[in-house]
């Protein structure tokens, strides 16, 4: 059975950091692209940040310049360093996997073959 385990949300005021991680138990990581998405309240689920298996990045655009994904393929961990946070990024954030080596539509939240529970993150005024 798959998992993956987010960690590090939390509570932080409005310019304030987390760093997410993303522990997985992907038999063979390095070959998953990685995501991480977001919902925010009453909300749909998107695309946050993704990142594939030639470690080329993809971010959406109200995250870029403030937020960084990166990997750790010997770990198996997913990061997302998020600075100058916003109350707009509250919201629960989850960790995707997909068997595929590279993503056509980097920021779609749909055909991803596997998903962590999420993790809270709230950013106050």
């Amino acid at each position: 059975q798959v998992s993956l385990v987010e960690s590090g949300g939390g509570s932080v005021q409005s310019g304030g950091s987390l760093r997410l991680s993303c522990v997985t138990s992907l038999y063979n990581y390095p070959t998953y692209c990685m995501g991480w998405f977001r919902q925010g309240p009453g909300a749909e689920r998107e695309g946050v940040a993704t990142i594939d298996t030639y470690n080329k990045a993809n971010y959406a655009g109200y995250v870029s310049g403030r937020f960084t994904i990166t990997r750790d393929n010997a770990k198996k961990i997913l990061y997302l360093q998020m600075n100058n946070l916003k109350p707009e990024d509250t919201g629960v954030y989850y960790c995707a996997a997909s068997s595929s080596l590279f993503l056509i539509s980097p920021l779609r939240n749909t055909g991803w073959s596997f998903w962590g529970q999420g993790v809270q993150v709230t950013v106050s005024s």
